[in-house]
């Protein structure tokens, strides 16, 4: 099948109202005829479809019910796992899963690299960290992530749009072979819609909560011509010593609204900024993180957080999700302002889920004594080793990296906790049992590669990776109710609506569909080819279904 062909039928497929297909390449000059110009992809972190249901019927002439009126809706869309932001995120504009695209969580370990700060390489053991957090930032406590900006947080549109300039390199972990570090865009294993755009000769933006969001540029590190990436872990200016923007739902809303700012300059043809004239681009958008802080915290601004029954929004998330409505709302009357509702596209879906939206069934469990202990007890079984568990990722889920990659060393840490019970505490605090270490399957060595699709051995896949039981939450602490990054329901079943240019209008789809087919739904969108993406043609990954 040629590429016009293949272009042909994945228009098909999604329903697009093409009056002629591009016979063009990814990499060809000027399209024709084509369904979108513009593709605004907005992800609500944490937002369920459940959620969206709620807001919608309640608020049937809310901006989220128009966007959903005037699209189609995809009710049983699920995000990757693990359900974690950053394979979330890169899931969407790549087209692939984890055990594809190589990248499981924004803090794993690879045992093909050498630790940051390496300089002799010809001598260093191989076994790092792969941190794709504000600990990569020149300054992680300042919003502008070390830029030096004077009168922040007002002068914050002034950051810089190349976000690579705000990493340390001597954060990053190095490369053997050319003894450098590598940059975070170098870490991807597979090209993104941002760098088919840009072989297209299209413009490229985004807006994200990391500088490491550069993970984004893809493995030519030129994908995103403008990455705002105001840094969400810094400490809140106007509050406490100590709290970030995530500490308060209200400073979560005021710095989401600088990504909208930035978002709103370029619909109107400007960059982030608002100061240089550079045309609308064809691909950009944002992630919102108020949704996602209104779940997770227990209470803030005086409001309860979370829900107050089984998938019922609490006080602090029903303020958050009318937040999410008048900006989605802000956006799209600026897409009708500047002529382009025509030519525009708005995707909205999830990078993550948040689990559980039932508050009874929380279970909060300090994981810190349970992996001392598996550490205690393979040091007792192998006179002289040391700690089995050389890197750990646990949210509501587990990721265990261990030092012996043999298959008896994960069946030993697989065995260790399952047979480990105790007690955690409840959504009150109050003393509550568990058992098997909260887990309900494991999967160790090579079953764990197999569950991902990875090859067994591969340098970055997890030697262990646990599945919870339902309301399992990973803590030692009681300030937050709620997590995400496992593969339960709640992590995964997120919105997802395709809206606007080029797609029918009150359209519903319920069969099963993955956030991963965003990728090549965005490319045939704008008339380009889906197949240009390598983890659409790994994965199989299909253009978004029509409504049936």
């Amino acid at each position: 099948m040629n590429k016009a062909t293949r272009l042909a039928t994945a228009i098909a497929v999604l329903g697009l109202a093409a009056a002629a297909v591009p016979t063009a390449s990814a990499s060809s000059g000027p399209r024709q005829h084509v369904p979108a110009r513009h593709v605004l992809l907005l992800s609500v972190d944490g937002l369920h479809q459940s959620d969206l249901a709620w807001y919608v019927a309640r608020h049937p002439d809310s901006a989220l019910a128009r966007l959903v009126g005037n699209g189609t809706e995809y009710s049983h869309a699920r995000t990757t796992v693990p359900s974690d932001s950053f394979p979330g995120m890169i899931g969407q504009l790549t087209g692939g899963n984890p055990g594809t695209t190589g990248v499981y969580y924004d803090d794993t370990w690879s045992t093909a690299l050498l630790p940051a700060g390496t300089t002799d390489c010809a001598k260093a053991t191989p076994g790092a960290e792969v941190d794709l957090t504000e600990d990569l930032d020149r300054n992680k406590d300042s919003l502008d992530a070390g830029q030096g900006l004077a009168g922040l947080p007002g002068s914050i549109l002034n950051l810089t749009g190349d976000a690579r300039a705000l990493i340390d390199p001597s954060k990053l972990p190095v490369d053997p072979t050319t003894c450098k570090p590598v940059q975070p865009y170098g870490y991807l294993r597979v090209n993104t819609v941002f760098e088919a755009a840009r072989q297209a000769g299209l413009r490229t933006a985004w807006s994200d909560k990391h500088a490491a969001y550069d993970i984004l540029d893809g493995p030519s590190g030129t994908g995103i011509q403008d990455l705002f990436a105001p840094e969400i872990n810094s400490q809140a200016i106007g509050y406490p010593a100590g709290e970030d923007w995530t500490s308060d739902n209200a400073a979560t809303q005021q710095y989401d609204s600088y990504k909208v700012t930035a978002v709103l300059h370029e619909i109107d043809g400007f960059d982030h900024s608002g100061t240089h004239q550079v045309g609308t681009p064809a691909v950009f958008g944002m992630n919102f993180q108020s949704v996602s802080t209104a779940q997770k915290l227990p209470a803030s601004d005086g409001l309860k957080g979370g829900y107050t029954a089984e998938g019922a929004p609490g006080p602090l998330l029903a303020r958050s999700l009318d937040y999410v409505n008048t900006q989605v709302g802000a956006l799209t009357s600026e897409i009708r302002k500047q002529h382009l509702d025509g030519s525009t596209t708005v995707i909205l879906s999830a990078k993550h889920g948040q689990s559980p939206t039932d508050p009874a069934a929380l279970t909060r469990i300090d994981d810190g004594p349970l992996l001392d202990g598996l550490n205690a007890a393979w040091k007792s079984a192998h006179p002289g080793a040391g700690d089995l568990v050389v890197h750990s990722v646990d949210d509501d889920a587990m990721l265990l990296w261990l030092s012996d990659r043999s298959q008896a060393a994960a069946d030993f840490a697989r065995s260790y906790l399952l047979r480990q019970s105790g007690t955690g505490n409840d959504i009150k605090g109050a003393p509550k049992p568990f058992t098997a270490s909260g887990l309900s399957r494991v999967y160790a060595g090579a079953d764990a590669a197999r569950y991902f699709g990875a090859k067994p051995g591969d340098s970055r896949v997890p030697d262990l990776f646990g599945i919870t039981d339902y309301g399992v939450v990973y803590t030692g602490k009681q300030s937050k109710i709620a997590e995400h990054g496992g593969a339960l329901a709640d992590d995964r079943d997120v919105p997802l609506v395709v809206s606007g240019a080029g797609t029918g209008h009150g359209k519903h789809v319920a069969a099963p569909v993955e956030t991963t087919q965003i990728a090549p739904t965005i490319l045939s969108l704008l008339g380009l080819d889906p197949d240009a993406l390598q983890a659409v043609r790994i994965d199989h990954t299909r253009v978004l279904p029509a409504s049936r």
